[in-house]
């Protein structure tokens, strides 16, 4: 059994153990959270793209939970070329943060 080296392979959100996604997988994500009905958005991080523990004075405080939403979501989608748009958009203006496409659920 191999034990998961704990110092410089840090793990962000829920794909992050694939390899980087080209740009028609990255694509092909998206067209699947606009076929269920979801609703894409982006948001940014600046300096740290993982959940960590800055505040002590609180138990299970944690910081890096909360994320700046880029824009507003996009409602109006119908195809991923738009949500590839906005991704291109935020990595213009912000070259250097982590990015992540999420999708909400309009229930």
């Amino acid at each position: 059994m191999q034990v998961w080296p704990p110092v410089g392979k840090k793990k962000f959100e829920t794909l992050s153990y694939l390899p980087p996604l080209t740009e028609e997988q990255l694509a092909k994500e998206v067209e699947y959270l606009i076929r269920k009905g979801w609703i894409p958005c982006l948001e940014f991080e600046l300096e740290k793209g993982f959940v960590y523990r800055e505040n002590h004075r609180s138990p299970g405080y944690y910081d890096g939970r909360y994320w700046t939403m880029w824009r507003l979501p996009l409602f109006g989608a119908t195809d991923s070329s738009q949500v590839l748009k906005e991704l291109a958009d935020c990595k213009a203006e912000y070259p250097n943060s982590f990015i992540r496409i999420i999708g909400f659920d309009n229930v």
